[in-house]
């Protein structure tokens, strides 16, 4: 049974990322990494069930060039959402959809991600 899961994100500058998340989302760092090439990974704790692994692009191209760098489109279920939507920088309308409200917004490497909130049925 799977009991954790970490999202590997690609970033150009994994510190101002982290910096992000734990500020926005009060992630807190779990690991520092020094990598092969001397580059940081910084692993993230949302919840002991979620953390997210932020590496550089640069250290992936060359060790697993094979990997794709394209930023997964991730939905983060919060039961924060209205306090999430007036904090976070860059965030777009909130929208709903079948019974789910959301919204986007961007780090600050212009990658999008979505809040989402499951409304009572």
């Amino acid at each position: 049974m799977i009991v954790k899961n970490r999202i590997m994100l690609y970033v150009t500058n994994v510190a101002v990322c982290a910096n992000f998340w734990h500020k926005y989302f009060h992630a807190e760092i779990a690991e520092t990494n020094e990598m092969p090439d001397k580059s940081q990974n910084i692993v993230l704790r949302f919840t002991s069930a979620l953390e997210i692994s932020l590496f550089t692009t640069s250290f992936i191209k060359r060790y697993s060039p094979e990997v794709s760098l394209t930023t997964p489109s991730l939905m983060l279920f919060s039961d924060e959402f209205e306090q999430l939507h007036k904090r976070l920088p860059n965030t777009g309308h909130i929208i709903v959809n079948n019974g789910v409200r959301t919204f986007n917004f961007a780090d600050p490497e212009g990658h999008f991600f979505v809040i989402a909130e499951q409304l009572d049925q």
